[in-house]
This record gives C-alpha cells, sequence and structure tokens, in this order.
C-alpha cells in the first residue's frame, strides 16, 4: 500500500502531528498484514514508524509523488496541477523534483502552492468585487458558491464532473449554478439576467488564472536559472484546460503538454494517486515501474 495525505490539514486536528498519527494509526489498522509505504516531501517512502517520527516530512506530500511521476518521463520542466481545492506547481530538473518548498507554507510563500482549484474554492476568496453593469459590485464573504459553480456555468466542467457537495445542499444544474452565483452578489436568478451572471463567471475565472500565473511566474524565472535548457510545462489536474493552459499561455512558456495524453486522460485526475502507486510497485520490485499505456 502507497499513501500519501493532505487530511492532516483539517480542523479536525489541533495539529499536523495528531493528523498524521491519527491517519497512520488508522492505516495500520485497516491494513494489517500488508506492507504501507508512506510518501514523504523529499519523494521518498517511509515504513509508519519513521513517517510517525517526522510528522511534517509527510504531510501533504502529494505534489511530490506527482513531480516523481512526470520526472520518469521528462527530465526538465515544469508541473502544473489543478486539483478540485489548489494548485501545485512543481520544478523538476535534470530527473529530479527540485521544489524550493517542502511543507505548504513555504509553498504558498515561494508560489508552489497556490490555493485555487476547481471545483472546491469559496468565490469569495478569489474576488473582492465583480464587475456590473456600469461599475462595480462588492461580494458578500459568505459561502454562497463554489469554482465549481463558475466552471459549470462556463461549460469547463459537466454535472458528473462537479463532484463537491454544493454550498446550498442543492442540485447540480446550470440553473442552480446560476442561482449560487447570483447570491455572492447578494441577488438572485430574478434580478440578474443569465448574461450577468455569466458575466461574474468569466471574471472570477479570469481572477483564478491570475492568481496561478502569479504563482508559476515564479515558479518559472527561478527554474530557469537551474537550466540552460528549454523547460516545457506539464499540465494535469482537473482543470488541466481551462486554468493551467490558460495561465501558460500568458507566461508563454516554451512548450505545454499535456499529461493526459502523454500516459492516459484517467492519470490527470488522480496524478498523486498513480504517483505514489507506481512508487510503490517500484519499490516493492526493487526495480522503476513506469506506466504503460
Amino acid at each position: 500500500m502507497g499513501l500519501t495525505m493532505t487530511a492532516e490539514l483539517s480542523d479536525a486536528y489541533q495539529t499536523k502531528r495528531e493528523g498524521v498519527n491519527d491517519i497512520l494509526t488508522c492505516a495500520a489498522e485497516a491494513f494489517t498484514g500488508v506492507p504501507v509505504f508512506v510518501l514523504d516531501v523529499d519523494a521518498k517512502l517511509r515504513p509508519i514508524d519513521s513517517a510517525k517520527a517526522e510528522p511534517l516530512r509527510v504531510a501533504a506530500a502529494n505534489w511530490a509523488a506527482t513531480g516523481w511521476l512526470v520526472s520518469q518521463l521528462i527530465k526538465t520542466c515544469v508541473i502544473i496541477d489543478v486539483g478540485s481545492t489548489s494548485t501545485s506547481i512543481i520544478p523538476v530538473v535534470d530527473g529530479r523534483v527540485s521544489a524550493a518548498g517542502k511543507t505548504d507554507l513555504e509553498k504558498l510563500v515561494n508560489g508552489e502552492l497556490v490555493y485555487t482549484g476547481s471545483l472546491r474554492t469559496n468565490v469569495a476568496a478569489t474576488v473582492q468585487s465583480v464587475p456590473f453593469r456600469n461599475g462595480t459590485a462588492r461580494v458578500s464573504s459568505e459561502l454562497f458558491a463554489q469554482s465549481s459553480d463558475v466552471h459549470l456555468i462556463l461549460g469547463d466542467i459537466t454535472e458528473e464532473e462537479y463532484t463537491t457537495e454544493t454550498a446550498d445542499g442543492r442540485g447540480k444544474t446550470r440553473r442552480e449554478a446560476l442561482a449560487r452565483l447570483a447570491r455572492v452578489v447578494c441577488a438572485d436568478i430574478e434580478m440578474l439576467t443569465e448574461q450577468e451572471i455569466f458575466q461574474i463567471a468569466r471574471y472570477v475565472h479570469s481572477r483564478q488564472v491570475e492568481q496561478v500565473v502569479e504563482g508559476l511566474s515564479q515558479v518559472y524565472s527561478r527554474t530557469k536559472k537551474l537550466t540552460a535548457e528549454k523547460i516545457p510545462l506539464v499540465v494535469t489536474g482537473i482543470g488541466k484546460d481551462f486554468i493551467a493552459k490558460t495561465a501558460a499561455q500568458k507566461i508563454r512558456v516554451d512548450k505545454v503538454i499535456d499529461l493526459g495524453k502523454l500516459i492516459h486522460d484517467g492519470v490527470v485526475t488522480a496524478s498523486p494517486a498513480v504517483g505514489v502507486a507506481l512508487m510503490a510497485a517500484s519499490k516493492v520490485e526493487g526495480r522503476t515501474v513506469k506506466w504503460t499505456p
């Protein structure tokens, strides 16, 4: 069993140490008789006892598995993984993950973690105001709508791909998403036209992209100083097409590579899980196990 986690950040736990230890204890109880390998931030696998001894070395190490997975295929690149909740930006140089930050906090500081995602992001955390008619409307700070509503309205995701709970507990139709987004400016679908709500969605999307561009610019410029090679951008995650690729275009990267086309489309929604599975297989077999299409 290969294991990586992000649940230690949940407010169910007072500290990350508490969270890591509880998660690893549960894993050990669930998989008795099965060796469990825990991913750390150096893209190494540890036994549970070692992971418990250094909890911050295994907390939120999922990005390292994505970095390892891609490094087996492309020796130098920058990876941008836009998930449901956050975006990881991972530099790879000469076949090694070269992240400047190890913890979430360090990565937030240096641009390698941008806390915006395709589904779960509160719209009020993305914008403080939106263009409206001939002026600007400030937004409420309530959890009225999420990025999943924005991207459903824009046609970036389908109802089936809207896999998170809705903010109001109602359904996942486009009309219901329009109603949630209208509520962000303290309005409703009787007060606003569909086109006005659509324009709000477009603006929120543009701000998400700008947030990712800020982090990507930091990481990309830093990585360019580490190598004389051209640096392609590898995109993966749920938002690879409508956030990652758009951000790449804005900073004019040398080349954009879609991990789904390089390996398999199914990989992109769970790149860290695929990466840690291959790492565990490599450890068990004593050789590097790569994805076979």
